[in-house]
């Protein structure tokens, strides 16, 4: 992967949990195919409460998307609620987890990072166009969570981003920008860096 690549929503792969429990759309895994992987980012539809699959070995970012939320209860006694699109968590993909769905299905975004492997992921409230800079040996993320944008990659070439599509950055730094420059509300990004 080269530069900047767009994985269209329309193209994630769909495939069963691995506990059987639900489904995924898998937009990237490096490497491809197979297991173990080094990381992966795929939305999740949860129709039903129930456990989550084992990812021991990975850490875990989960963004809640669409839905009126969950509730999760992991096997070390914590306990945390997803309310509102554009909430997330972090955990270890090894700890045992139970959902609750609060008021039915909710979709969410996630992304497993092998424990072997730095993650540094955070959720922007894009209201300007925000810089994002690449570095040598790093992957980076774009996910907009719920608005158009316009990535600009620097080589004069502008790339829109539709929601919930999925922009890979691995060389060199990109500009974000909003589709709709005058809407008063900003537009959540989730933004995640890996590296070795």
């Amino acid at each position: 992967m080269n530069g900047l690549r767009v994985i269209p929503r329309a193209s994630f792969a769909q495939l069963p949990w691995k506990n059987g429990g639900g489904t995924t759309y898998e937009a990237i895994r490096v490497p491809p195919g197979g297991d173990p992987f080094s990381w992966r980012v795929s939305l999740a539809r949860i129709d039903s409460s129930g456990p989550f699959s084992d990812f021991t070995g990975y850490d875990r970012k989960m963004v809640l998307l669409q839905g009126r939320g969950l509730a999760l209860r992991f096997g070390n006694g914590k306990h945390r609620t997803l309310q509102k699109a554009g909430e997330w968590l972090e955990f270890d993909g090894g700890v045992p987890v139970h959902c609750d769905l609060l008021d039915g299905p909710c979709m969410d975004l996630n992304l497993m990072v092998s424990k072997a492997m730095r993650t540094a992921a955070r959720i922007e409230q894009l209201d300007r166009n925000l810089p994002v800079e690449g570095v040598q040996g790093q992957t980076t993320l774009i996910f907009s969570l719920q608005d158009p944008l316009v990535i600009d990659s620097g080589d004069g070439e502008a790339v829109r981003l539709e929601p919930w599509d999925l922009a890979v950055l691995s060389q060199g730094s990109a500009r974000l920008n909003r589709m709709a420059p005058d809407k008063p509300a900003a537009s959540a990004v989730f933004i995640a860096a890996i590296s070795r």
